[in-house]
């Protein structure tokens, strides 16, 4: 059975290290579910991977240890361990920190009990920006819902929103004007409800399912 495992890699910068340090990883059937580069910098750059191994991660270690590229690897804890599933707020700065009193207050109820889950805010103004901050909320890695706290929301960001929703994210709107409550998942006239709302779709410590609803506006 293969286990998720963290490794952060301090290594030359330079054409072709990432090439490298995948190459070990694939050579052992690691499969990476994630890559970033913390920091790439003339002197030397940070790697972080999420691999799937199938077989004990000190063995990768020690592959990309012998590499002449590497100045050092570890293992260190996942990200998905360690913060868990992301709820994003964004829109007007009033309405979305009215949500992220509901969502942080709801997050700590659940991760007392075991969950990870973490928020995350910005507020945003102008059609243009939220919209192409929405698509880019598809790309964060482990977010699984996106709440939208404004009082004019439509044109753009509602074609955003269609977009991220058929790729798997859950969006809650809340009453606003515009047309982008029509396009939610779900419409929540309270922004403290609609953050309480967003934690408790997403934790699996809650027995809250939005597709079981019988209504979409509250």
């Amino acid at each position: 059975m293969s286990e998720t495992v963290g490794l952060l890699i301090r290594a030359q910068s330079g054409p072709g290290v990432l090439h490298q340090l995948t190459g070990v990883i694939a050579a052992r059937q690691g499969n990476i579910a994630s890559v970033e580069i913390v920091e790439d910098r003339p002197t030397g750059a940070s790697i972080y991977f999420e691999v799937d191994l199938p077989e004990s991660p000190e063995t990768v270690i020690e592959g990309l240890r012998s590499l002449s590229v590497v100045r050092e690897a570890n293992l260190v804890n996942t990200l998905q361990k360690i913060y868990g599933k992301r709820i994003i707020i964004m829109g007007g700065g009033a309405q979305v920190g009215q949500v992220a009193i509901g969502a942080i207050s709801e997050a700590d109820r659940h991760n007392i009990r075991g969950e990870h889950i973490s928020v995350d805010t910005i507020p945003l103004v102008g059609e243009q920006p939220l919209a192409e901050a929405v698509r880019a909320v598809a790309r964060l890695p482990r977010a699984r819902a996106l709440v939208l706290a404004g009082a004019l929301m439509g044109g753009e960001i509602e074609a955003a929103v269609r977009e991220v929703r058929a790729q798997g994210l859950l969006v809650i709107s809340l009453n606003m004007a515009g047309s982008v409550p029509e396009a939610a998942d779900l419409v929540v006239t309270d922004p403290v409800q609609a953050g309480v709302m967003a934690v408790m779709a997403v934790a699996d410590t809650a027995k809250f399912t939005v597709a079981r609803l019988k209504r979409r506006t509250f």
